[in-house]
Parts: C-alpha cells; sequence; structure tokens
C-alpha cells in the first residue's frame, strides 16, 4: 500500500463537506501512481469514484493532464507549418447515432489538412462503438502500427491514429477500473483534452455536459493552451448533430472566446441524425458517402466536413465550405484519399 497515496485519497474522499481538492502537482503525483502501479487496486478504485463523487476542478484535470503528457504516446512535429487538428472523442464510443468523424477525417486529409485521432477499444460502461472497430472494417489494421508509423502516416497521409493499448498502456491499465466501479471516472475527461501533438495543433474537445466544457477551458488556460474548440455534439462526440442545435466554442489565440450555435435547417440539411449500426455497415456508409452516393450519411459528413473546413479556416463561409466538401469528394479525392491507406 501506498502512504503517500493514502493521503490524496483521504482528500478527496472524506466526504461532501471535509473533502478538499488536490494541488495540480498532487493531481500529477496521483495520476503517475495510479497509471505506474504504485497505488494498490483497491486505492485507485476508492480514489476514482471518490473523485467522480467529488467533482474534479479544472486545477485538478490540468495536473492530471500534466502525467497524461508525460507517460503518453508522443507523436513528434511533422515537417509542415500546418495546425494539425487533433480530434478528442469520448472513447466510450457511440450508441445510438452513427459516427461521421472518420469520415470527415478523410476528406479533410484529402484536401491538406492533418488530422490526427486517438482512442481504444470498447470502453466500460458505455461499450458504445469505437473508432477502431470502424477503421478495421475499412480494411486498415491501425492497432498494429508502430507510434513511427503513425507519425509517417500524419507526415505522408495527414492523418494518424494513436492506438491506447498499445501506444498509451498506462493508462490502458486504467480502463477495467471503469467496468469495476460502476462509473465513468473524472479520466474520461482527459480523453477529450489530451494531445499526443508536439507541435502546431487545434484540440477540438467533445462534451456533453457545460460543466465539462468549463473545466476544460480552465484546465487549457493553465496549461498555456489558447486555441481550441469545444463541440457539444453528438454523444459528446464531435460530429455536429442535425437533429438540434450545435453549441460550439470556439477559443482564438488573442484568447477570446467565442460561443456560437449553427442549426442544420439553416444550411438545407434535415433535422435527420443517422442512426447506429454495426461496423461493417458504418464502413460501407462512409465508402458509400466518399463516392458521392447520396443517403441521409452523406448529408451529415456534408454538414461536418463543411464546419471543420471552416473551422480549420479555409473558408470565411460555412456554406462555401460545404460546397468544397462536396467538390472534394466529386472529385473523388476523398475516396482515394482513404484508398492510399489499403
Amino acid at each position: 500500500m501506498s502512504k503517500e497515496f493514502r493521503e490524496f485519497l483521504r482528500k478527496v474522499g472524506s466526504g461532501t463537506h471535509t473533502s478538499k481538492s488536490l494541488t495540480r502537482q498532487d493531481a500529477e503525483t496521483a495520476t503517475i501512481m495510479m497509471m505506474q502501479g504504485v497505488a494498490t487496486p483497491a486505492q485507485i478504485g476508492a480514489f476514482m469514484i471518490a473523485h467522480r463523487i467529488k467533482r474534479p476542478t479544472s486545477q485538478e484535470l490540468a495536473g492530471m493532464l500534466d502525467a497524461y503528457k508525460l507517460l503518453g504516446a508522443k507523436i513528434e512535429a511533422i515537417a509542415s507549418e500546418k495546425q494539425v487538428l487533433i480530434m478528442g472523442s469520448p472513447y466510450d464510443g457511440r450508441s445510438k447515432t452513427a459516427p461521421v468523424s472518420p469520415a470527415v477525417a478523410i476528406i479533410l486529409a484529402a484536401v491538406g489538412i492533418p488530422v490526427l485521432m486517438h482512442g481504444g477499444d470498447r470502453m466500460p460502461t458505455k461499450e458504445g462503438l469505437p473508432f477502431i472497430e470502424i477503421w478495421q472494417a475499412l480494411g486498415l489494421n491501425w492497432q498494429d502500427l508502430t507510434i513511427a508509423q503513425v507519425q509517417q502516416n500524419l507526415e505522408i497521409h495527414n492523418l494518424g491514429f494513436v492506438y491506447l493499448p498499445k501506444h498509451f498502456p498506462e493508462a490502458q491499465s486504467l480502463v477495467p477500473y471503469r467496468e469495476q466501479i460502476g462509473k465513468r471516472p473524472p479520466f474520461a475527461t482527459l480523453e477529450l483534452m489530451w494531445s499526443p501533438y508536439q507541435g502546431k495543433q487545434l484540440i477540438v474537445s467533445g462534451f456533453v455536459h457545460p460543466p465539462t466544457e468549463t473545466n476544460i477551458r480552465e484546465a487549457f488556460a493553465q496549461h498555456g493552451i489558447d486555441q481550441f474548440t469545444t463541440v457539444k455534439g453528438l454523444e459528446g462526440s464531435l460530429d455536429l448533430p442535425r437533429s438540434r442545435t450545435a453549441i460550439i466554442g470556439i477559443n482564438r489565440l488573442d484568447n477570446h472566446f467565442e460561443r456560437l450555435t449553427l442549426s442544420a435547417r439553416n444550411y438545407g440539411f434535415s433535422s435527420e441524425d443517422v442512426a447506429i449500426a454495426d461496423a461493417t455497415e458504418i464502413a460501407k456508409q462512409i465508402i458509400s458517402a466518399l463516392k458521392g452516393e447520396p443517403s441521409e450519411y452523406l448529408n451529415s459528413v456534408l454538414w461536418n466536413s463543411g464546419f471543420y473546413l471552416w473551422l480549420y479556416g479555409l473558408h470565411n463561409d460555412i456554406t462555401e465550405a460545404i460546397v468544397h466538401a462536396q467538390a472534394i469528394i466529386r472529385s473523388g479525392d476523398a475516396i482515394h484519399k482513404l484508398q492510399s491507406f489499403l
């Protein structure tokens, strides 16, 4: 048993009126001790559930993010001045709506925007469809790549995927606790914030609850990250919904935060989100969309691709960006980008 970790546990687990928040340094140390197995399983489980009940502060999240940056996989800066778009979606996947982020990433890569995604296998307790299964269904076995190969894909093809079990085993070691405690621990927020990339980047973080977004913004500020975007997307992902207004936060270089609300109906799309399917079916829908074959899935891909082309700065108007996304698909560049990986 770690006596040092026990003190951290006593602080966060002392009840509603007497619990105390950790300092940024203590939160970093506690996270490292959990990921490296210095804390015992009993201590780790107790900490996770106590921290969930207490709710993490932005200072604690900043310290936990310090630990992720220290121990996590690292993708070195590519030989380009372009920002890498970091897609931070929940690792526990999707259970209601069809993911479009993989298709969007391919379209962005086809036009020269470097995109880095990260995630793992099916994650307790939700056990939703994760990105890795979709990539596998598309014929891309990215779970087998070395970190150097991920770097090469990002550099040459503008698209990379960091796979948690292989590239960040320390964080993967904490996954079984999610099932054992029956709840998503605060580490789930880190998955939305963490970036393995070491160069110029634009982090986009999905979220569900407004307090989570506030903590993300404040933790980013403590890390000196002043250019990022938050998206209240489908099931906490980065996918803009069509069935409701998308709520977006954009923090620019001058540290000015702008709130943006977007309705797909104002851009000619119906109010319909595509339902979830298994990985094989989603892969078929992605290929069909990249070929330009009409479908509601294609409409969701165009809606999201247009937004991200605009967000990245390729267009001043989202309508123009949507037209550009259509042109990328119509030219065959999108499907050819996918085929370049096969």
